[in-house]
């Protein structure tokens, strides 16, 4: 099943629904929406994104930072809702990695699960907020983004679609699959004042998303006592939790 959103103005962009949960069902289509950041949507990208997949809310996880200097972009410009919530509250612009507008990733042999893990540990009521914003019917279909739509939002979107019981092996094959794009989503942020000097120095397979990094973030996440022991402890407990799921399942 093709999930790509073909866009002019963004590369990432993919549909969360008809992905197989534990029980034999499926996830529902046009509910979630991932993407990369949304700043180069065209007149077109919005009418469809608006029209046709009816987006009313725009998840916005990049630092209050990328949001002053990129915009919250035309889909916000159009009147739908925008909430910005950041997952890297103590990444300092201004201190000796003044050249990054955010982190670079923290591979460990290839993995990225510990670095995944300071999200959680570093904002754990942003997480939550993000998945609240999710569950929330009066949200409308919603479109979550970051700037390459891999990291933040992959972490996101692989603990709500976990809750709504979506298979682990279709969890972490959509969070691989942005690397189809991320030649096209490089290339991207080179083109964008903001990010240009920092990705200009990045190789492309630094950036590339690795299916273990998510299977061991995952992994990591049973350790703990599993996503949905984690939540209840952040405040999100069953009663949210099974909203999730109603919300993101046929």
């Amino acid at each position: 099943m093709d999930r790509w959103i073909e866009l002019d103005g963004a590369v990432n962009v993919r549909d969360l629904g008809g992905l197989t949960t534990d029980d034999g069902g499926t996830t529902a289509q046009g509910v979630l929406l991932r993407s990369d950041n949304l700043q180069g949507l065209s007149d077109k990208d919005v009418r469809r994104l608006v029209d046709d997949y009816g987006v009313c809310t725009v998840l916005d996880l990049r630092t209050p930072t990328e949001v002053r200097l990129e915009g919250p972009g035309p889909l916000v410009a159009e009147g739908i809702r925008h909430v910005n919530l950041d997952l890297i509250p103590t990444w300092d612009v201004s201190g000796p990695s003044a050249d990054r507008i955010v982190p670079h990733e923290q591979r460990e042999q290839g993995d990225l699960s510990h670095f995944y893990l300071t999200y959680l540990d570093q904002a754990p009521s942003e997480v939550v907020a993000a998945l609240r914003v999710i569950t929330d019917t009066g949200s409308g279909p919603v479109v979550v983004h970051c700037a390459a739509g891999k990291d933040r939002t992959g972490v996101v979107v692989a603990l709500a679609l976990v809750v709504a019981g979506v298979h682990r092996d279709e969890v972490v094959a959509d969070y691989a699959l942005t690397g189809e794009r991320i030649d096209a989503i490089r290339d991207r942020l080179v083109a964008s004042p903001t990010y240009a000097e920092d990705m200009k120095s990045r190789p492309v397979d630094d950036m590339r998303p690795h299916a273990l990094s998510m299977r061991h973030f995952l992994d990591r996440m049973d350790e703990r006592g599993g996503v949905s022991a984690w939540l209840s402890e952040q405040g999100f407990g069953a009663d949210e939790q099974a909203a999730l799921r109603e919300r993101l399942r046929t």
